[in-house]
């Protein structure tokens, strides 16, 4: 396969995530439940959790780098990319809780 098609494969996956993610999100809203950033937020939180070991040991140089501030601010840059990639499909928890959800409110 080359990465063309490879490209093109994770481009048609990312938009159906976002799709199902959206249509879910419209099936709560509905019901007056906000659970679609609720799913969202969760997932941003795990997905910053499941990276930021990837920041662990990293050393920064040059006239710009390292230092306190970095240290302090490496947690916010973190939690940004996590809710950036929750945001553009993640890994599909956000999903998965809000149907979930739907389920026990159908079941109340």
């Amino acid at each position: 396969m080359d990465s063309a098609s490879l490209l093109t494969l994770q481009s048609a996956q990312t938009s159906a995530g976002i799709s199902a993610q959206k249509t879910a999100t419209s099936a709560l809203a509905a019901k007056g439940q906000d659970h679609g950033k609720l799913g969202l937020d969760f997932e941003s939180m795990v997905l910053s959790q499941l990276i930021s070991p990837m920041f662990e040991g990293l050393s920064s140089d040059g006239p710009f780098g390292g230092g306190e501030g970095e240290e302090a601010m490496k947690s916010f840059y973190i939690d940004a990319i996590g809710k950036e990639m929750a945001k553009h499909g993640g890994v599909g928890i956000s999903a998965m809780m809000q149907k979930e959800l739907l389920k026990l409110q159908g079941a109340q």
